[in-house]
């Protein structure tokens, strides 16, 4: 074998050897590379996963707000509607007792028109007055048109004061 041969085939050599290296290099890197890839992968999971659980959370909370706020809504509306029953129930007893004569309305008079010749009792009679001021009697008509202007109005302040629950729960 010639120098030049020998040359040649340490160039050869060579040339081999730093081919094989870089292709151990090649498939070092694509090693590493695999491995950041699938590191990446794996840490994008995990991120995803506390996203949807953080979500989930909040979805959670947000549910148990609602529930909240129905079952209060529900409380007052319970209330408000026995509060609503019970005026109701008091002007019907007001109404029959104004029928039946049982219970009389009365008004106070001025003490100028009394002193004008109206000749309505000073006392009080058996009806349980306690002050003994001029008094005079309603019609019973009357008396139950009073009544149901009441009536009308307890409904109304019943209603406004359910409205005012309800808008005082939701801003909440």
């Amino acid at each position: 074998m010639t120098p030049v041969q020998k040359l040649i085939g340490v160039l050869v050599l060579a040339g081999l050897l730093i081919a094989a290296g870089a292709g151990v290099a090649w498939q070092v890197q694509d090693w590493r590379f695999g491995r950041q890839l699938a590191d990446q992968a794996r840490q994008h999971d995990d991120d995803l996963n506390q996203l949807n659980l953080a979500a989930a959370a909040r979805q959670q909370a947000e549910q148990d707000k609602r529930l909240a706020l129905e079952q209060q809504l529900q409380a007052s509306d319970q209330t408000h509607h026995r509060a609503l029953t019970d005026a109701q129930r008091d002007q019907s007893r007001l109404r029959d007792r104004l029928a039946t004569a049982d219970l009389r309305l009365s008004v106070l008079l001025a003490p100028q028109d009394s002193a004008a010749g109206c000749t309505v009792p000073a006392t009080a009679a058996t009806g349980g007055l306690v002050h003994g001021a001029p008094r005079a009697r309603l019609d019973p008509a009357h008396a139950q048109r009073i009544v149901g202007i009441t009536d009308d109005g307890d409904r109304g302040l019943i209603a406004l004061q359910a409205c005012q629950a309800y808008v005082r729960a939701l801003t909440r």
